[in-house]
């Protein structure tokens, strides 16, 4: 990892950056737009079946890939973890406002925290508490319990979230026994396989238009991946971090234009007091030469 001090193409790097929240809000977008005409596992797993398609020359070059045994359980809890977390993510988008639902997603990296210091022996030193301390603190502005109601979608996104966070420990520790691109494909594989049967039990008739948005929604989540990858490849994290904190204004943005969604300051306040959590630790971590987590789109 480049030090602190390199700040690579950090032009180059935060440009890729505001493409991955363009791309992301916009996967959000369509979700919201689909609403609840298809149940939330029928739309994730068509969602993942399209992606399969944009990943089949990649998962093609990689079936002479050896891989370590006592791997495939790592890549079993996986799947089935982001199995969980996407379907409470589709029933949570159709529900919850985009603004809000981009904030609360933006815990995913925090949630990590907490358990690599208090499960996997990293310890939770002064800084990263700070930072879970004021990320806690932006929830509690963004969900403001007590003074209104949490709704099924909100805990649906917050169950989606901590999902999310323990699929990456299985993807941090797989990183070390296998390249990127497999790690990334055999999830593909594994959630698609995984909601096939939960999508059949539930299967609502589908329009081409529906199939047309979801085959968007999956051609948008891979741009956001590969333009994410440009942009830590370009510039450190400590650079590329705050521009995440745009995907909430374009959601709130979105929201209001298209959705006629009130503006909630209260929604920006508490996300924006996540993104600067997150971005107090990645700059600490960095200082260390460690890598943090990153939100899990």
């Amino acid at each position: 990892m480049r030090a602190l001090t390199d700040l690579g193409r950090p032009v180059e790097g935060v440009l890729w950056m505001l493409a991955t929240t363009l791309a992301f809000v916009g996967v959000n977008g369509i979700v919201r737009h689909l609403g609840t005409d298809l149940p939330a596992a029928q739309s994730a797993f068509l969602r993942f079946a399209f992606g399969l398609v944009f990943l089949a020359p990649a998962l093609l070059s990689m079936r002479q890939t050896r891989l370590p045994e006592g791997i495939w359980p790592l890549f079993l809890w996986r799947g089935a973890l982001h199995v969980a977390a996407v379907i409470f993510w589709f029933w949570a988008m159709a529900r919850v406002p985009v603004a809000e639902m981009a904030a609360i997603g933006f815990l995913n990296p925090v949630i990590v925290l907490v358990i690599a210091g208090l499960l996997l022996g990293e310890g939770l030193g002064k800084g990263r508490v700070v930072s879970v301390l004021v990320a806690l603190l932006g929830a509690l502005v963004v969900l403001r319990p007590g003074l209104r109601e949490v709704s099924p979608g909100h805990v649906s996104q917050l169950a989606a979230t901590v999902c999310f966070a323990v699929s990456y420990i299985f993807a941090k520790r797989l990183s070390g026994m296998a390249p990127p691109s497999v790690v990334v494909g055999i999830l593909s594989v594994t959630v698609a396989a995984g909601l096939l049967p939960i999508a059949l039990w539930v299967w609502e008739p589908v329009s081409g238009v529906q199939l047309a948005w979801l085959a968007a929604v999956a051609a948008l989540a891979t741009v956001g991946h590969y333009t994410m990858t440009r942009a830590f490849r370009a510039a450190p994290l400590a650079v590329t971090q705050p521009v995440i904190f745009l995907q909430i204004l374009w959601a709130t943005l979105l929201g209001a234009m298209v959705f006629g969604e009130a503006v909630d300051g209260y929604v920006i306040l508490g996300g924006a007091l996540i993104v600067a959590a997150v971005s107090l630790n990645t700059w600490a971590e960095a200082r260390k030469g460690r890598i943090p987590p990153q939100p899990e789109p």
